[in-house]
């Protein structure tokens, strides 16, 4: 489990000095009135926190009887709250291995999210096997293959062209007869509007589950902090789609409108299950709502 407040607080960095600055200052009041209500409002959905979220979290500061609490209290109180989804954990059965799918559009960091757990979950002792189901581009497997080999763990590769269920299916063989604890299976980036595509994620899903009952164990979305409300509009569609277990929000760094974590986690109801605050391999760390919370709203 990664954990640490310095580096959440120094992704966040960009955003507690953008628009939650402002937020902060409005929120340093003892009790706002309407006006600052609803500047309180347009910073919100300034900074990427979305109307709903937003809509929740003006009635909880309006209707609040806590009067012990400051406003940023109960902002942060309540912003936590939206924050936490609940987990539906689904395990391997006998021994088999653990199979986690990773999703997304093009851009958002896929494989380098897969090479940051695929170390993490090998330092922990887990024998990991990576497989390229990006089967679009040329350079699919070959990035893979780099990340494999830094952070010593096999690979399936495919080549350009191939069926990416099939290829799946090689890397659950693979997986079974090397006997792998987990299998992070990379797919090519899809375009939200392309049905094609995305039935080809639902064909591998379908065809790793033949082999390994309940698999995918987890299907994670990885998303591009900076794609902002866009981003939120695409991943909407994989929700629609397929079974979502959790999200990795990479790129928080890169954003002064953090507050796009918020309207994920109000809109898809799906756990964010990892944010990327960095470069480094162990920049990718196990999101902690009340933690975000806290840190999107210090000074």
């Amino acid at each position: 489990m990664t954990r640490s407040p310095s580096k959440l607080s120094g992704g966040l960095k960009r955003t507690r000095s953008g628009v939650f600055d402002k937020i902060r200052s409005i929120l340093a009041r003892r009790k706002l009135d309407p006006d600052e209500l609803q500047e309180l409002e347009g910073l919100l959905l300034q900074a990427d926190v979305g109307p709903s979220a937003t809509e929740k979290l003006i009635l909880t500061i309006q209707k609040s009887k806590d009067t012990d609490a400051s406003p940023l209290d109960i902002l942060k109180r309540e912003i936590t709250n939206l924050l936490t989804v609940p987990r539906k954990p689904v395990q391997a059965d006998n021994g088999d291995p653990c199979i986690w799918l990773f999703v997304g559009v093009n851009g958002t960091g896929k494989t380098t999210t897969i090479a940051k757990l695929g170390k993490r979950f090998k330092d922990e002792g887990k024998r990991i096997l990576l497989c390229a189901c990006d089967t679009y581009r040329a350079a699919g497997s070959e990035q893979l293959e780099i990340w494999a080999e830094r952070i010593g763990v096999d690979v399936v590769a495919s080549q350009m062209g191939a069926d990416a269920a099939a290829v799946a299916f090689d890397g659950v063989d693979a997986a079974l007869s090397r006997g792998s604890d987990m299998l992070l299976i990379d797919t090519a980036g899809r375009l939200h509007t392309r049905k094609d595509l995305m039935e080809e994620l639902l064909k591998i899903g379908r065809t790793i589950g033949k082999k390994i009952d309940k698999a995918p164990h987890e299907t994670i979305l990885v998303m591009d902090a900076t794609f902002g409300q866009n981003g939120l509009q695409q991943a909407k569609v994989f929700s629609e789609e397929l079974e979502l277990t959790g999200i990795a929000l990479c790129k928080i760094d890169g954003t002064a409108k953090g507050g796009i974590v918020i309207a994920v986690s109000d809109e898809l109801k799906v756990p964010v299950r990892y944010l990327g605050v960095g470069e480094d391999m162990d920049d990718l760390l196990d999101f902690d709502p009340e933690a975000f919370a806290t840190a999107l709203l210090s000074p």
